[in-house]
């Protein structure tokens, strides 16, 4: 009976240690899984400031001061003369040299002032391209709007 006794205390020491252990594990468990909580929340948190640094600002067309704008429909169809491969490049010169002519850019500034530049908006640059460099369009319709600092940007007009 003896041998039983020391058996079953040793058996319940075993136990004892066993459960101690496992509580052991599952805090550690706990632990980690908390651990592995507030880094994927830093993470998103690290995300989301990462996207509100990327959002760029958008255009204020409302607080430049337009000094003119206009609106153009541009025949693109002498870029059609080109090889396949260079129609697109060439309807994208075509564009710049028309606003050039007719929004009277000047290309060199004047005792100190800076040479008004030219920005062509995606928008329009996607419509040239938008079924590939063999099939630009052959006329597009654009909006030419020139501020104060003398940058003349080009818009799609309202409804293309």
């Amino acid at each position: 009976m003896k041998e039983t006794a020391e058996e079953s205390e040793k058996t319940e020491e075993l136990k004892e240690t066993e459960e101690a252990e496992e509580a052991k594990e599952t805090e550690e468990i706990a632990e980690e899984e908390a651990v592995e909580e507030e880094l994927a929340e830093e993470a998103v948190e690290e995300v989301e400031e990462a996207e509100e640094k990327v959002e760029k600002p958008k255009r204020e067309e409302v607080e430049e001061e337009i000094v003119e704008e206009k609106i153009y429909t541009i025949p693109l169809g002498r870029a059609w003369i080109s090889p396949r491969k260079k129609r697109a490049p060439r309807a994208t010169r075509i564009l710049k040299n028309f606003i050039h002519r007719h929004m009277k850019i000047r290309t060199e500034g004047e005792e100190g002032e800076e040479a008004e530049r030219l920005v062509v908006s995606n928008e329009v640059n996607e419509k040239i391209w938008g079924r590939g460099i063999e099939k630009p369009p052959r006329k597009i319709r654009v909006r030419a709007v020139k501020d104060k600092e003398g940058v003349i940007t080009v818009y799609l007009a309202e409804g293309d």
